[in-house]
């Protein structure tokens, strides 16, 4: 008696309709008080849910924080000389791609954002958001304008800082009553060792820990890790932003 198993993947023929535009929000380009470092969006956490967005049949913008030009990471290049992504085929093929580089150097500020022309929201993480994210009323705002509509509303890695302080319209924190994820503690402390300094000026794990009434998560240590709940999805960190991705999609299908 024969065994059948089927496999239905995402599929996204020439021409066909697009099935509604998501917003991805990155940090625009920064310096960190920590570091001195110029800082910015972490590229595997654009390109692999913009991969999975497209190949679902989704349009995509790209907003930052300041509008305009954005720029990645250096070790999340994988043409940096440290080789720290060079793994990262996904990224290096986008890099060839003039229409991803005109993305990333024509980039919509927040002001230009009306939420009604979405279906979804994204926020792409990095060394940048922590300083760009953290205490931006107007993205907070923006995110919780998506979350409030029933809106697949998602964050990954560092990006997750907005949620440490994103109030709903009735005044609790968006993430009151959530499970949720975000950049670990263990995982700060390996880059740290690796670098041979503190990279960020505070946790979002440790900071997380000290809200009530929410449970943060975390896997193992740059496992893929995402999580959903409700139309809430958050990711722990960079290897996780194709399963957050992964999760919008299947809510928008639902």
């Amino acid at each position: 008696m024969s065994t059948v198993k089927e496999i239905t993947g995402y599929v996204h023929p020439h021409g066909a309709p697009s099935k509604g535009k998501i917003l991805m929000v990155a940090s625009s380009p920064s310096v960190s008080t920590q570091t001195g470092w110029p800082i910015g969006f972490w590229a595997a956490e654009l390109t692999h849910p913009l991969r999975v967005f497209q190949e679902a049949g989704y349009d995509i913008t790209l907003a930052s924080t300041e509008g305009g030009k954005l720029m990645m990471d250096t070790y999340s290049n994988p043409t940096d000389p440290s080789g720290y992504s060079a793994h990262d085929i996904i990224s290096l093929g986008y890099m060839q791609k003039q229409e991803f580089n005109d993305m990333l150097n024509q980039t919509i500020k927040l002001a230009e954002i009306n939420p009604a022309d979405y279906v979804a929201i994204f926020l792409v993480g990095g060394q940048g958001p922590m300083y760009t994210f953290r205490k931006n009323e107007a993205l907070a705002k923006l995110f919780v304008s998506f979350y409030e509509s029933g809106k697949p509303t998602a964050a990954v890695c560092h990006s997750t800082t907005l949620l440490l302080e994103a109030t709903l319209s009735n005044g609790d924190l968006l993430v009151k009553g959530k499970t949720w994820t975000g950049f670990a503690d263990a995982e700060e402390e390996y880059a740290d060792q690796a670098v041979g300094m503190k990279i960020q000026p505070y946790r979002i794990e440790t900071e997380a820990r000290k809200l009530t009434n929410t449970t943060f998560k975390v896997a193992a240590p740059f496992a893929s890790y995402a999580i959903q709940d409700g139309n809430l999805i958050t990711g722990q960190q960079q290897n996780s932003g194709a399963a957050a991705a992964d999760l919008v999609v299947q809510l928008l299908n639902s």
